[in-house]
């Protein structure tokens, strides 16, 4: 780092590497970007307005023409904008397009497979039907979720349910740990987890813990922020997360790589070591700090493991774009997937979570329905009226009570017969 960048909070950073290579001038830019932009003292103001116009452009008017490259990504062109504005505003900001959203999701249902595609006629994919299920969820249209056939979708789950353990992404596609995560979180909102859907899938994502400590998308891949989050969510799907945490992950080491994620004087976190901070990582990584903190007592954000005060000046800052929608860093354009998950780790940074099991012999797909939050402690982050964004599940991202609402639907029809 350049001598002008070596101090943060008035203190001296303890280590600065003197080889100069493309990567740490890139560095340098950007940690020189955010420096001047993050104005201590001061809180920023959270354009929710103008972020909520830009979150509406999906479900408004038709796309421009850049967006064809996205059109195996319909389900998440619902899902990303739509959690946003949910918790962007509580109060249901979004009444006036939930009404137009089923028939544009129910229209990527493969009905041969049983699961979403990403598109019209397209074929089944983990990745679509996750996003498809939680946009459904959001609907909170039961209606809809009555036209959900779980039977064929549990048959369709079990045929990309691999002998290891692990899971394809659709059938003869890659396996990886965001498969396992979308199969299961899809699998507990509509209460079909079993024990041959579950057979060896915690000791699969065990197998992915790196020895830097992170969770890579499979054995033996290098350590990724959005694969630490599908893997410990995942776990926390498939039992107890005070049991299950530190059974399958050495702690520890998830800790410290999680630790170093976090960058001065940005705040904001990267994927990977050595790479730069990205704000949707304020989720995938802050997301991990959430479940961590909930579910384990030992750890606080009181701990000096990582800063929420300086997470949220990063994203109220840095990531916050002039013309709606939130980025990854200055100089990057918004877009709907940094809005959702930039704006979901704001909720992460201003809500403590709490895991609180209802029964010592729940179930697996029970246990991530089991949370509950509260507002941050001002000790430990400010939170002005103005910048305050609600609450989120956060095993399922999805808006709080809304995953819960979903998954109790389906309990209460009872356990299918398969």
């Amino acid at each position: 780092m350049t001598t002008e960048l070596n101090t943060v909070h008035n203190e001296e950073l303890p280590v600065v590497d003197s080889l100069i290579t493309e990567s740490s001038t890139t560095q340098d830019d950007v940690a020189r970007m955010c420096a001047g932009l993050i104005l201590d003292g001061q809180l920023a103001v959270l354009q929710h307005q103008l972020h909520a116009d830009f979150l509406r452009i999906p479900m408004s008017f038709q796309l421009p023409p850049n967006y064809t490259g996205l059109d195996a990504s319909k389900p998440w062109l619902m899902y990303w904008p739509l959690h946003a504005l949910e918790i962007l505003d509580p109060d249901n900001q979004t009444n006036d397009i939930l009404s137009r959203i089923g028939p544009s999701i129910m229209a990527c249902l493969n009905e041969l497979e049983g699961a979403f595609g990403g598109g019209n006629g397209q074929t089944a994919h983990l990745a679509a039907t996750y996003a498809s299920l939680n946009t459904l969820a959001i609907s909170r249209d039961e209606q809809l979720w009555s036209q959900i056939d779980r039977e064929r979708l549990y048959k369709w789950l079990m045929s990309v349910k691999l002998p290891d353990g692990g899971f394809s992404m659709h059938v003869g596609g890659e396996e990886d740990v965001r498969a396992v995560y979308c199969a299961l979180a899809s699998a507990a909102l509509l209460n079909i987890i079993t024990p041959e859907l579950m057979e060896g899938t915690a000791e699969w994502i065990s197998r992915c813990q790196t020895y830097e400590g992170g969770i890579g998308g499979a054995p033996g891949n290098e350590a990724h922020g959005g694969y630490a989050f599908c893997g410990l969510a995942a776990l926390c799907i498939l039992g107890n997360p005070v049991e299950m945490i530190p059974k399958y992950l050495d702690v520890d080491s998830f800790v410290h790589w999680l630790s170093a994620r976090q960058y001065q004087p940005e705040g904001g976190f990267s994927g990977r070591t050595n790479k730069l901070v990205d704000g949707c990582y304020s989720w995938w990584v802050g997301g991990c700090w959430s479940i961590l903190e909930g579910a384990l007592a030992w750890i606080t954000s009181k701990d000096v493991l990582w800063s929420k005060a300086d997470l949220q000046k990063y994203i109220l800052f840095c990531c916050q774009s002039p013309r709606g929608g939130l980025r990854d860093k200055p100089g990057k354009s918004s877009d709907f997937y940094h809005s959702c998950y930039v704006l979901s780790g704001l909720s992460e940074v201003q809500h403590r979570y709490s895991f609180r099991p209802k029964m010592r012999d729940s179930k697996a797909g029970e246990w991530s329905f089991m949370w509950t939050s509260e507002l941050e402690s001002p000790d430990i982050v400010i939170i002005d009226e103005q910048n305050v964004v609600g609450p989120l599940n956060p095993v399922h991202v999805l808006p709080a009570g809304v995953g819960e609402r979903m998954h109790d639907f389906y309990a209460a029809l009872g356990t299918l017969e398969l």
